[in-house]
């Protein structure tokens, strides 16, 4: 279990995160949901340990990594510009961070890692060949190869459309249940947040406005600000909320 405790931090003088506290489950997927300026990507770089808290603690099965090194933690991200090497293949990529660890993934699960994000058929394409699907998968490859025991993504979706996004999504969702990998997804899109995760922490000004299943969200709004943020977005652009919750088939598009 990650678990924060009473994280505050601020920058000359404003306080930009106050007092979050947030537990989460192995295998659980949690967006971290909130306007520009609310303090999700702060208390990204909190988790990850690009940021040390002024105050609170950050534990993960039990230990105390509030002051351990972003490089001692087992957390990894997934950059939302990718972050990838543009003069080697997606293969190249894929096994970068592996050059120095090898040990850490056998050839058997590095091949299952590649199956699970269907990359096979780019694995020789070189990376400005990709579509931004592709990419991402990529991306998403190269991090899961170094098995971090929590997944941190960066607005994975937001530089993808239709068909390519919810094929993302679908992949992300499969992801966490496969490899019981919990991830934490830093996202700006109530209808993302809803869709993808199993709870939603709803950020505004650095405090938690609410937290919860995107079900209890919807039907038990904690606050105006959350009805205004979440509900009210969602009503603009679907007719009916409660199809957001409705059984899907899972749809991985060839992207």
């Amino acid at each position: 279990m990650l678990e924060l405790q009473n994280i505050v931090k601020a920058y000359d003088q404003q306080t930009i995160l106050n007092g979050v506290d947030l537990k989460v489950a192995q295998g659980e997927i949690v967006s971290i949901l909130g306007a520009s300026g609310s303090g999700k990507s702060t208390l990204l770089k909190v988790i990850l340990g690009l940021e040390t808290p002024d105050a609170g603690k950050l534990f993960y099965e039990g230990q105390d990594l509030t002051q351990c090194p972003m490089e001692k933690r087992p957390f990894n991200i997934v950059f939302q510009d990718y972050a990838l090497f543009p003069n080697l293949t997606a293969y190249e990529n894929l096994t970068y961070g592996l050059k120095k660890k090898r040990q850490l993934t056998t050839e058997e699960e590095l091949q299952e890692f590649i199956d699970l994000l269907g990359l096979k058929p780019h694995l020789q394409q070189p990376i400005h060949r990709l579509s931004g699907g592709q990419k991402q998968r990529v991306a998403l490859g190269r991090t899961l190869v170094m098995k971090p025991k929590v997944l941190l993504l960066d607005e994975p979706l937001s530089a993808l459309d239709g068909v390519i996004k919810e094929s993302i999504k679908t992949r992300i969702q499969m992801i966490a249940k496969t490899l019981q990998l919990t991830i934490l997804i830093v996202t700006h899109d109530p209808e993302e947040a809803m869709t993808l995760s199993d709870k939603i922490l709803v950020l505004n000004q650095g405090e938690i406005a609410q937290f919860g299943t995107p079900q209890q969200i919807i039907q038990q709004s904690a606050s105006p600000f959350v009805e205004e943020f979440i509900v009210k977005q969602l009503e603009t652009k679907r007719h009916n909320i409660e199809a957001i919750f409705q059984p899907k088939r899972p749809q991985l598009a060839v992207i």
